[in-house]
């Protein structure tokens, strides 16, 4: 069976769902596809700097977001080698929260009419035809459509049809943690930040109830035994905790063992940018898919947010005439509104290519020093870059993806 679609989203992440709540805001139609049978919740929250906030406002659900998310108003970087902590850096002037990938996700979900989102669709393979793609569902559905956008994440099947190459295994690992406080945790609204001897611990509260926590490391051989036991998981993370305060031990102790997963972090090689087809024709990628990237920055689901609203406004810039009415068939014909949507896939690459670059590379170098073991880097990092990378995160916040309207 083979159905037509305008434009279809692969991935009902962050960037895909931004993106197509970005387009009904400005009238236009998507079919978002995600392999999975509901809402992929996975990495429980993410860190919001000034750029995501932005995003979120462009697209209307930032205020009813704000009012279930403390304000974060300083982070406490501290070394696991040193007695008293390194520095404190205030958030004064910029908007960081820890924000709860469930609620971020369902809040998208919820903007969309109800036919939007179609669950349990896995692709498993794009060809050409004329001026549209036919995708290929794993149930034998065929779709359609003038424009494909590939929002599924790190092992896109989009991006290794634009000729990416698979993301790359920085050698460490992540195990992420969620904690619920009935009672309220009462550790204040502090994003705690702890590293040394090779490891990186953060602790963000992101309201009085609700604690994210991760550690980030170098495993040995042995370790990889871990990534699917969330109770040896546990067990490694508190072997780890003996330079962190008893109150963040605590953290660790009271989550529950649904609540903790570890994943390989993975990364774009930055050349592949330079080079790589960000889009192709009517085809493009965004979010994880473009620029997946280690999570020293915090910017991974920010940067996805900034491309869904980008993305969005290049494609309605593409597919709507200056008085806001939608072409179609009648008006121009094929080949014109092919070339239109190529225009503005290319217009979305261009904008987008050089911050991601940017991004990918500063986390990776951030959590080379971060975790490195060396006498050196840990002199360096201890007694002069702690005071210095702290604020390299408000900076690479400090982006501004406009508002939706063009």
């Amino acid at each position: 069976m083979e159905i037509v679609e305008d434009i279809v989203i692969v991935g009902a992440g962050i960037a895909g769902l931004t993106t197509s709540v970005g387009l009904h805001r400005l009238g236009i139609r998507s079919l978002v596809l995600e392999s999975s049978d509901r809402l992929r919740i996975t990495g429980f929250a993410l860190s919001t700097w000034n750029n995501a906030w932005k995003a979120l406002d462009a697209i209307g659900i930032g205020e009813s977001l704000r009012h279930q998310h403390h304000l974060t108003p300083s982070i406490l970087f501290a070394s696991t080698n040193l007695d008293q902590p390194v520095s404190e850096i205030s958030y004064k002037g910029h908007e960081v929260r820890c924000l709860q990938r469930r609620l971020l996700l369902e809040t998208l979900a919820n903007e969309l009419p109800s036919d939007t989102i179609r669950f349990s669709s896995k692709v498993v393979s794009i060809e050409e035809s004329g001026f549209f793609k036919r995708v290929h569902l794993s149930d034998g559905t065929i779709l359609k459509t003038k424009v494909l956008i590939g929002c599924d994440g790190v092992n896109s099947v989009v991006a290794k049809w634009l000729g990416f190459k698979a993301p790359v295994f920085t050698g460490r690992l992540a195990i992420r943690g969620y904690t619920k406080f009935n009672d309220g945790h009462g550790l204040g609204p502090k994003f705690r930040q702890f590293v040394g001897k090779g490891l990186r611990f953060g602790f963000l509260p992101c309201n009085d109830e609700d604690f994210h926590w991760f550690l980030t490391w170098t495993p040995s051989t042995k370790d990889e035994e871990l990534e699917d036991d969330p109770v040896k998981l546990k067990q490694f993370v508190m072997s780890k905790l003996e330079d962190i305060p008893n109150e963040m031990k605590s953290v660790v102790e009271k989550t529950q063992l649904d609540a903790i997963f570890s994943s390989p972090l993975k990364y774009r090689r930055p050349w592949e940018l330079l080079w790589g087809n960000i889009s192709k024709g009517n085809v493009c990628v965004a979010g994880d898919a473009l620029h997946p990237m280690t999570p020293e920055l915090g910017q991974g689901g920010c940067a996805a947010l900034e491309d869904g609203v980008v993305l969005a406004r290049c494609i309605a810039e593409a597919l709507l005439k200056p008085g806001g009415e939608e072409t179609n068939g009648k008006i121009v014909d094929e080949e014109e509104e092919y070339r239109r949507i190529e225009i503005g896939l290319k217009i979305f690459a261009q904008k987008r290519r050089w911050r991601s670059i940017d991004l990918i590379s500063t986390a990776y170098m951030v959590g080379y020093i971060q975790q490195n073991n060396g006498t050196i880097i840990n002199f360096l990092r201890d007694n002069f870059l702690s005071k210095f990378l702290p604020g390299m995160l408000l900076r690479k916040g400090d982006f501004d993806c406009r508002k939706l309207k063009y």
